[in-house]
């Protein structure tokens, strides 16, 4: 299969599971999108979904799941505990979930988008510590790290693993980053969309880099990492991880100085983000249905 053929097939998922969502939910979302992928996440979901508040700052949320072709009841158990489901019939990976998600916060006029895992590894009380940089306008974008904050797992080579891409991105980028892969983020809806993002699976690092490359102003603050309440990882072992993971890295590395451009406006106060290079922003997607009102718990 020939990558535009996969990018065609992609954006005919994305198109019939947004016009799904939309006339589902409705269109408008509130002020704050809490954005979640999950495959077969059923043992965990439930109660990550129940823990998110539903004000935060004073600014209603809403929680989005979007269930990347989950073969048990994920997406049932997400319903049950408020959340507002897209069910995409195609197992695609966390980081084509994730684009879904940021599109239909997006169209549904969400101004801020948060980011958690389903598997209950992120601690929702610091889901407003991490937001509220963004909230002020002292950054665009924010990222939690477990290196400022707290980690649970004894693991010594993903701890390593943390720390070795940390310095890596850090000389790469010219921005100083103590955890590239911490799964709770907080950002503008916009910058989504300013950045080109394509990876299926380990978009974290992707996202990251595409951010700083654009001179947004990215702040990093403590935050826990716990052990997963329930299922197993799917993106493997420490090595298959690790070198996936870095090839990720380097690949929008170098696309991102191939296709220099100018960098996106920070609508951050302050210095911003030491800019890198750029490349053009992401794909272009079918148009947006029409927003209505959306059903929030």
């Amino acid at each position: 299969m020939t990558a535009d053929h996969m990018a065609n097939t992609d954006a005919r998922v994305d198109a019939a599971a947004l016009a799904e969502f939309t006339a589902e939910h409705g269109g408008d979302l509130p002020p704050i999108a809490i954005v979640i992928a999950a495959y077969n996440e059923e043992r965990g979901i439930g109660d990550v979904v129940s823990a998110i508040p539903a004000v935060i700052a004073g600014h209603d949320t809403a929680t989005v799941v979007v269930v990347d072709g989950a073969s048990d009841d994920t997406a049932a158990v997400a319903r049950k505990a408020g959340a507002l489901v897209c069910d995409v019939p195609v197992n695609r990976g966390q980081g084509a979930a994730l684009r879904l998600g940021y599109r239909i916060a997006r169209a549904g006029g969400a101004r801020y988008i948060v980011t958690t895992d389903a598997d209950g590894q992120y601690d929702p009380a610091d889901i407003e510590r991490i937001l509220t940089p963004v909230l002020r306008g002292e950054a665009d974008f924010v990222t939690g790290s477990r290196v400022l904050g707290r980690q649970e797992t004894y693991d010594r080579v993903r701890r390593l693993g943390v720390h070795v891409f940390a310095r890596m991105i850090s000389l790469l980028t010219g921005q100083r980053i103590t955890d590239t892969s911490f799964g709770m983020r907080a950002m503008r809806a916009e910058v989504t969309g300013a950045v080109t993002l394509k990876q299926p699976q380990y978009q974290s690092s992707e996202l990251l880099i595409g951010v700083i490359s654009r001179g947004y102003k990215v702040v990093e603050v403590p935050a826990t990492m716990r052990l997963r309440v329930a299922g197993t990882t799917k993106k493997g072992g420490n090595l298959v991880y690790g070198y996936r993971y870095l090839r990720v890295v380097l690949g929008t590395w170098l696309r991102e100085r191939r296709g220099a451009a100018p960098s996106g406006p920070s609508m951050a106060s302050g210095p911003s983000a030491s800019p890198g290079s750029a490349s053009s922003s992401s794909s272009a997607s079918p148009a947006e249905p029409a927003r209505g009102s959306a059903k929030t718990k």
